[in-house]
């Protein structure tokens, strides 16, 4: 069981020009089927030495919403040894399967460190074990979004060599297109974000952005790049913005200077993500409309835990009166 999601956008179209789409405004209503509301979370934990933890159970964890303890249904780690890869239930599906999204900004800002982003970008799919599904985003004036399957990805390493950098940059409504077309199966949804952090024309606003981050089980993990504009007043607040997603959904932010920083980077964030925890819990009261806050302490002393802070539930619209 999972939370399901509704996220209905009126998204510009790949291949038509931006600025020619009108505005779009999101509506993020969090719906729960009525007898399948399970709020599931991906939880990394470290110990006091900045070493990834691996061993706890779901006896260590303790999750509370609004500050109110919660009983786990569900848990599974994704290291896990006493898990057989068949174990029988071939037709079950996989909790700690990844579905990746990888959102890849070609604007003129990018133009300086375009080469090191894809050399980001093609380590990194070298590196991550095949996803389940793979969506990608190719941003500047325009979305242009595809999917691949765990068969079909090879391709796109040439797509992203071949990557030219121009026009403006779409950055928040890139990520809206993603958060709209990614799917409500079971399982880690993880997006990479190769990107100066810089945003020139998006549509949706900062506001608006993040109530959908709130309203999506998603981590981001933005491997952010000194653009053209990076130190300008705007580059700086775009980077805070992207540090923000970030922490909002217990994902973490690199900054890659050289080619060289890319490895360790990579190596850090595989081993993450190979050391995950999945939780899931069924709310002791039903969801009201507005935020939900979200804490998950473990018993072990000295270990943190980095994971989203809560999620978003809108009202329900009003139906329009017949006429």
């Amino acid at each position: 069981m999972i939370l399901a999601i509704a996220l209905s956008l009126a998204l510009p179209v790949a291949g038509a020009a931006a600025q020619e789409q009108p505005p779009f405004r999101p509506r993020v209503p969090l719906t729960f089927a009525t007898e399948a509301r399970t709020v599931n979370l991906t939880v990394t934990a470290r110990g006091a030495d900045g070493k990834l933890v691996k061993d706890l159970t779901s006896g260590d964890f303790t999750v509370y919403e609004d500050d109110k303890p919660q009983r786990i249904r569900f848990f599974a780690r994704v290291f896990d040894p006493s898990r057989s890869d068949d174990d029988g239930q071939e037709d079950a599906p996989d909790p700690t399967a990844i579905d990746l999204g990888m959102l890849f900004d070609t604007s003129t800002s990018m133009a300086e460190v375009l080469k090191l982003s894809q050399n980001a970008a093609a380590q990194f799919l070298e590196s991550i074990p095949r996803a389940r599904a793979l969506t990608t985003v190719f941003f500047d004036s325009d979305i242009r979004l595809s999917k691949y399957n765990s068969e079909s990805q090879q391709g796109l390493f040439d797509r992203i060599q071949k990557a030219k950098s121009g026009g403006d940059t779409l950055l928040r409504d890139a990520i809206a297109v993603y958060l709209s077309r990614i799917s409500d199966d079971p399982g880690r949804k993880i997006v990479v974000i190769f990107t100066d952090g810089e945003d020139s024309m998006s549509l949706i606003s900062t506001a608006e952005l993040k109530d959908l981050v709130r309203s999506s089980t998603v981590t981001i993990y933005p491997i952010l790049f000194a653009g053209k504009y990076s130190g300008s007043a705007a580059g700086l607040q775009a980077k805070a913005l992207m540090r923000e997603l970030a922490e909002m959904t217990g994902g973490e932010v690199f900054s890659p200077r050289t080619f060289k920083d890319l490895a360790p980077i990579y190596e850090g964030l595989l081993d993450e993500l190979a050391a995950q925890y999945v939780i899931g819990y069924v709310p002791e009261e039903d969801p009201t409309p507005g935020e939900h806050r979200l804490r998950v302490e473990v018993e072990r002393p000295g270990v943190k835990v980095r994971h989203r802070r809560g999620y978003r539930v809108e009202a329900p619209e009003k139906e329009e009166k017949k006429k």
